[in-house]
Order: C-alpha cells, then sequence, then structure tokens
C-alpha cells in the first residue's frame, strides 16, 4: 500500500510550493525567539525583550487576516510580495536601532511594523485545500504534513538563532530569518499554477469569516494555547541561562518541537472515525495537563522530557483544527479564516510572553513556568464550553462544498 505522504506530493508542484513554504515559514520560530535573545544579549531585560516579541505578536495579529482577505481578493502573488517589503524594512530598522542603543520607542516602532510579515503556513495550506478538495482522506494527510514542517520549523528554528545571536552577533538571528523570508516567499510567489484562484470582491459576502461562531471558539481556545508557546519559550531561555547554559535552550525547545513532529507524522498515516470536534477538545485538554510536569522541572535534562511529552498533543491538535476551519469558514474565505487561527496563537504568545517575562523579572523562571499551566488550564475550559459550536458548522450559502468535507471525514 502506497504510503499517504507519497499519494498527496503525485500533484504536480507540490513538493516545490512545500519547500519554498519551509524557508518562508522559518521565520515565524526564528524572529520572536531571536528578538528576545537579542534584546536580552544587548540590554540584560527580559521584561523588555518580552513586551518586543508581544508586540510583533500583536501587530501579526491585527496586521494577518487583513493581508490574508486581499489575498483572498487578488491572489497570493500581488499581495505576499507589497507585504515581504514592509517587513523587510521594519526588521532592518529594528536591528539597527537595537545595534545603536537607540530609544525604546524606536524598538516597538519597528517591531509593530514587522508585523506585516506574510502568513506563509496559511498560504501552503489554501494550495493543499485547493488542490485536495473533495478528496477527504488526502487533505487529512496534507495537513499533518503541514504541521510536521511547522514543527521541523520549531525545531531548526530556535537552534540557529539563539544559537548565532549568542555565539555570533547579537542581530544574526533575527538577520538570518529575515532572509529566510525573503526567499521563501520570493520562491512561493513565483509559482503560479499551484496558486489558488482569488475571489472577486462581489463574491465575498457576510463580512469577516471570524462571524462564524465555530472559528469564533476555534480563535479563542488558540489565543490560550499560544500564551502556552509564548510563555515557554521565554521561560525556557530565562530557566537555561540560570542554570548556566543559555545556548541549551535552543535544544530543549527543540525537544518540545520534535514531540510534536512525531505525533505529526503518525497521525498523518490514521484515517480516523468519529467527530473532529470531540478529538480537538480532546487534544487541548491534553495540551493543558501536560504543562503540570513542568512545574517540577529542577534541571535541563528533565525540562527537556517534560516538554518532548507535551510535544505530543500539539500536532494533532493543530491538524484536526484545519478540518474544524475548512468546515466552518465559507471558501471564498478559507485563506483569511486560517489566518485568523494563526492570529489567535499571536495575541496568545503576546500575552504569554509578555506576562512570563514580567514573571521572570520579578520571582524567577522557576516561578514562572507557572504561566504556561494557567494558560492551559484556560484553554481547556473555553475549549470545553465552546464544544457544542463545534459539532455542526453552520449552514451557509457559500460553505456547502465545507459541509461536505466535514461530512467526509465523519464517515472516513
Amino acid at each position: 500500500m502506497p504510503s499517504p505522504y507519497r499519494t498527496i506530493f503525485a500533484a504536480p508542484g507540490t513538493v516545490a510550493f512545500s519547500a519554498a513554504g519551509f524557508l518562508g515559514r522559518l521565520p515565524l520560530s526564528m524572529m520572536g525567539i531571536g528578538i528576545v535573545t537579542m534584546v536580552s544579549q544587548l540590554t540584560g531585560r527580559y521584561g523588555l525583550a518580552g513586551a518586543l516579541s508581544a508586540t510583533l505578536a500583536l501587530s501579526a495579529a491585527v496586521l494577518g487576516p487583513q493581508v490574508s482577505r486581499l489575498i483572498d481578493r487578488h491572489g497570493q502573488r500581488r499581495v505576499l510580495r507589497p507585504a515581504l517589503l514592509v517587513t523587510v524594512a521594519a526588521v532592518t530598522g529594528l536591528l539597527v536601532c537595537a545595534q545603536q542603543g537607540a530609544p525604546d520607542w524606536t524598538l516597538f516602532a519597528f517591531t509593530a511594523g514587522a508585523g506585516c510579515i506574510p502568513a506563509v503556513g496559511a498560504m501552503t495550506r489554501a494550495r493543499w485545500a485547493e488542490i485536495h478538495r473533495g478528496s477527504p482522506r488526502e487533505l487529512h494527510t496534507a495537513y499533518s504534513f503541514e504541521s510536521i514542517v511547522d514543527e521541523v520549523c520549531f525545531i531548526v528554528g530556535p537552534i540557529v538563532s539563539i544559537g548565532l545571536s549568542t555565539i555570533w552577533f547579537p542581530e544574526s538571528g533575527p538577520l538570518l530569518a529575515t532572509v529566510f523570508l525573503v526567499i521563501g516567499v520570493l520562491w512561493l510567489t513565483a509559482q503560479r499554477a499551484t496558486e489558488p484562484v482569488p475571489h472577486p470582491r462581489e463574491e465575498h459576502s457576510g463580512g469577516s469569516a471570524l462571524r462564524s461562531p465555530g472559528l469564533q471558539v476555534l480563535v479563542a481556545t488558540f489565543v490560550m494555547t499560544g500564551a502556552i508557546f509564548g510563555s515557554v519559550d521565554v521561560v525556557t531561555v530565562a530557566f537555561a541561562e540560570q542554570e548556566g547554559h543559555k545556548a541549551a535552550a535552543s535544544l530543549v525547545l527543540a525537544v518540545y518541537a520534535l514531540g510534536s513532529c512525531l505525533a505529526g507524522a503518525v497521525f498523518g498515516l490514521l484515517h480516523l472515525k468519529g467527530e473532529p470536534s470531540r478529538r480537538w477538545v480532546l487534544g487541548v485538554l491534553a495540551m493543558a495537563v501536560s504543562m503540570i510536569p513542568l512545574q517540577l522541572a529542577g534541571n535541563l535534562p528533565f525540562l527537556a522530557v517534560a516538554l518532548f511529552v507535551a510535544g505530543l498533543a500539539i500536532a494533532p491538535t493543530m491538524v484536526t483544527t484545519m478540518a474544524l476551519v475548512e468546515a466552518h469558514v465559507p471558501r471564498t474565505k478559507l485563506t483569511e479564516g486560517m489566518t485568523w487561527t494563526g492570529t489567535g496563537l499571536a495575541v496568545g504568545v503576546a500575552l504569554g510572553s509578555s506576562a512570563a517575562g514580567w514573571v521572570v523579572d520579578e520571582r524567577g523562571a522557576g516561578a514562572a513556568y507557572a504561566v504556561p499551566a494557567v494558560a492551559g488550564a484556560l484553554a481547556a475550559v473555553v475549549a470545553f464550553l465552546g464544544y457544542r459550536r463545534l459539532r455542526r458548522p453552520v449552514p451557509t450559502r457559500e460553505g456547502q462544498d465545507d459541509q461536505h468535507i466535514q461530512d467526509g471525514e465523519r464517515v472516513a
């Protein structure tokens, strides 16, 4: 029997846009943690570093859905390249100001501008959705592959970003992240054959994709999930420095992503029955419970093992999230809908990294692992309360194809 992963790559152009998507997504894991490492190296202020990381995430949360809405209407190539120019200019300004010791407000201003960074993951997922529309099993495997790519980025990205910033010069992590972004976006947008067909303004109705009750639940839960990720990143860097091995933070965070990567690879091979909404809630609960052992971490090896186990719940939950977005968002707003989940994560990362930076400064790294534990508990509560909205999509004139996708997954 052929591998499901080999099957999805039988379509022409899939290997090329996946490779471009990998390069374009590396900044997702490099930029935020790179800023934290850079600023902490230059100033020793984790509170400022966390606040800047939070600013980047919040800016991306505001600008990202607007960019994706334009992409749904005008196409990836016409929108992504101008957005790339804005991002590159802003990051350049940030690095110069940080290196020259400019006032804090200049750092925040340029960091906010960098939030125009394109959501490359949503772009590649939209291409998979276009290629395998009407084939729920192939789409499930494709989304699983995308989750694996995300986690590989989170394995490689922090190692490179933190490693360069601590060993070479502080600005090198964000600088290389920008280089990867430029290459990835230009390569992706050069591939016109697999680019989804844009939907003109007259095909859009009902306002934002966020008006969907199901998407609202997903985004609200992902705010808390993002708080887990953002706080774990900041606290782990501080904990590693406290233990006298700051550069080892990249390896510990890579182990966290490795657990998710392995779980995603296995999940993509499965053809699961039952409601995706139920699996999603169980995944969120598992992520919440996995934060408890972090409170007992007394050294880096124990922390690495705890984070590996915690990572096992991430990718399956993310894959199921994309299936639910497909079911709850009209086809003409799919890129925007996928970006909104990323927006929820970005807002959460902002809240989590900012809160964690404050707790690290006030109470120390060990106490700060309470931040992801609280975030996990809140995510579980929101997911449980919103479960009824996710069980069945609200029928819409534009969303009939999406209903068929979820029905197909139930019987797969």
